[in-house]
């Protein structure tokens, strides 16, 4: 294997503990392992997390559910009576789908009429109703549509077993935002409560809601409690070692505890295709964007933009790039990152040679580190690795 992905049990479990102690006991920790585990593998991290106690899984799509399913399945004697963890598939589904979703035992997040009407006929099927109180993407709008939504799922037969919410900016503390955001949620819980609706789950808010030291936390359990439901947050980066710095955090919010407990969980690695001697004078890559000012010892990667590393970890002869980790020390990249392949500067690091293991992503260089040389977020780099 040229490039491949290792996740880390016990890192993945750490903070698994780590999300759940400081959501609190009265709170639930749904895990989310979408776009296959933020990179890391759906099917491995799915297993280790119900391990670790997850007893709710979040996925995009069924057929992401149906990977997990079978998944757990597979590891069902390893599992013990913790295999079958319910599974929320978030992102939608269309009517090809019920089929998947019946007989995996997944539950659809649903927000209109139409796909109540694709699940009519099959009573007692869970769902849970997403609220849109103001990231403007999926869910129902409280007020009018809430109710039509609601009798719609009444009339069809369904079980009404959660309704939720997303932030749009939970990562800012004291955020007027967020605040509007709750008031809203708390007008779509109460009419849920006045049509005698019991939901068991009243959840919102993602891995820096739960690390945001400014978050009102006992306000979500105290909304659940008001309709006799179990509080829940859905937290995704932080399972995999990562969460946002927290923005515009006063002298009470500089060091949120999640952030500081957190272990990356992966480690991305490839192995060095060929070595070679760089004579000064010499150039690197497309555009012949890096010039040796000396001679040099360049080994080649067998990696590129096509995998996930991205183009912006480039560096030319007037500005350094990114770096990845060979025999425990920094190997800077040369020249441009092309489309497989990448070029580092190994020069004073004693016996590299053609097969020797290189760190990618993982202890040394970090998808934060990553994250700041492309001008994006961590999210990104870890859903943009491929393994082959």
């Amino acid at each position: 294997m040229k490039i491949w992905v290792e996740a880390s049990e016990e890192r993945l479990a750490g903070n698994f503990r780590v999300v759940a102690e400081a959501a609190g006991a009265e709170t639930e920790v749904l895990a989310v392992v979408k776009a296959n585990a933020y990179g890391h593998g759906i099917e491995r991290c799915a297993a280790m997390l119900t391990r670790a106690g997850a007893r709710w899984l979040g996925v995009t799509c069924a057929g992401e559910g149906e990977r997990v399913r079978w998944a757990l399945m597979a590891n069902a004697s390893r599992l013990g009576d913790t295999w079958k963890p319910e599974i929320l598939v978030m992102c939608g589904f269309l009517p090809e789908d019920v089929e998947t979703i019946l007989e995996q035992g997944l539950t659809p997040v649903v927000w209109t009429a139409e796909q109540v009407e694709w699940l009519r006929g099959y009573e007692e099927l869970r769902v849970h109703v997403e609220v849109d109180t103001g990231m403007g993407r999926q869910g129902v709008r409280s007020g009018a549509e809430l109710d039509l939504l609601l009798a719609e799922i009444e009339d069809a037969g369904l079980v009404l077993d959660g309704v939720l919410t997303h932030f749009c900016s939970s990562e800012a503390a004291g955020s007027e935002l967020t605040q509007a955001q709750q008031r809203r949620f708390e007008a779509a819980v109460a009419q849920v409560r006045e049509r005698g609706l019991k939901p068991a789950w009243v959840h919102a808010g993602n891995s820096s809601t739960v690390d945001n030291p400014a978050q009102e936390r006992p306000w979500l359990v105290e909304l659940a409690q008001s309709v006799g439901a179990r509080a829940m947050v859905r937290s995704g980066l932080a399972l995999y070692g990562y969460c946002l710095l927290i923005e515009e955090a006063g002298a009470g919010c500089m060091q949120p505890k999640v952030r500081r407990a957190l272990r990356p969980a992966m480690q991305w690695k490839t192995r060095v295709l060929a070595v070679r001697e760089l004579a000064a004078g010499e150039t690197v890559g497309y555009g012949a964007a890096f010039t040796a000012a000396a001679a040099m010892h360049v080994a080649l990667l067998p990696v590129g933009y096509a995998d996930g590393l991205r183009r912006e970890l480039s560096s030319s002869s007037e500005r350094p790039g990114g770096w990845v980790m060979v025999r425990d020390r920094r190997a800077a990249i040369l020249g441009r990152v092309s489309m497989n392949l990448t070029v580092l500067d190994v020069t004073g690091i004693e016996g590299v040679a053609a097969g020797d293991e290189v760190v990618l992503l993982g202890d040394g260089i970090t998808a934060e580190d990553h994250a700041r040389l492309a001008g994006t977020i961590p999210y990104e780099i870890l859903c943009g690795v491929r393994e082959r």
